[in-house]
């Protein structure tokens, strides 16, 4: 089985202005000085040349948090690969439980944006994750792979080991509640064995967990066998919590 290199990333939603993104990273840099683990930034838009600044000849690297999948047009508010490169940034979060609630993004919608950001070379973090409704209603691998075909269906099976998938029960999102390690692992060995249909380049593919991940339950998730990192958003916005994520994954 291939050796899969820790991944760790900062999503950090709508916050942090460009002076509170830089005073992040340069608390940040010393705490993680030592890793030899994928520490990722997903700053906003307005933040992110701040990050990328500050990030060369460092572990970190930047991400953003949605992009649109065409080249150029009249997309009013929306922002490319094409840009985002420019930016020096190296990846994008695509498919965010969030950008599917309240901006009505769909897995047809991201059957586009994940093919345009690998063609960009950018390394696309796609989310995937059920409901309440859907873990109470026995549905949770019927939902994942769902999501997983349709989003996937442009991409070569070749081309899979390029993209990060992040776990993310959408029920365990900012409400304190975490899933289990075992629901954790249970749920990331059905992506990989999904994933695994494709061909064998998904025992490459690093699955992340997201949904309230902090210093005091990270070691645990981290430990399990097919979750290769996290996808942290409220305990992300701490320079020392989430250095402490970091370290957690070992």
């Amino acid at each position: 089985m291939p050796e899969r290199t820790p991944y760790i990333a900062a999503n950090w939603k709508m916050h942090k202005t460009v002076a509170e993104a830089a005073s992040f990273v340069d608390a940040l840099l010393p705490r993680i000085a030592a890793t030899q683990h994928d520490v990722v930034i997903c700053a906003p838009f307005t933040a992110l040349t701040a990050v990328v600044e500050r990030r060369y000849g460092t572990a970190i690297k930047v991400a953003a948090q949605n992009m649109h999948e065409e080249g150029s047009g009249a997309y009013t508010g929306e922002v490319s690969a094409q840009m985002l490169v420019e930016l020096d940034v190296e990846a994008v979060v695509l498919g965010h439980s969030e950008r599917r609630q309240y901006f009505n993004e769909t897995d047809e919608a991201l059957a586009a944006k994940v093919p345009a950001a690998l063609a960009a070379g950018l390394e696309p973090i796609l989310c995937v994750g059920e409901s309440e409704e859907a873990r109470d209603a026995d549905q949770t691998e019927a939902v994942l792979e769902r999501q997983l075909q349709t989003d996937l269906a442009a991409v070569e099976s070749s081309a899979l080991a390029e993209i990060v998938i992040a776990y993310e029960p959408i029920w365990a999102i900012g409400t304190g509640r975490t899933a289990t390690p075992e629901q954790a692992q249970e749920a990331c060995a059905f992506i990989r064995d999904v994933l695994r249909e494709r061909g064998a380049a998904a025992d490459s593919v690093r699955i992340l967990y997201g949904g309230s991940v902090k210093p005091a339950n990270a070691a645990e998730l981290l430990s399990q066998p097919d979750i290769d990192g996290a996808l942290v958003g409220g305990a992300s916005l701490d320079p020392d919590e989430f250095a402490q994520i970091v370290e957690a994954a070992g």
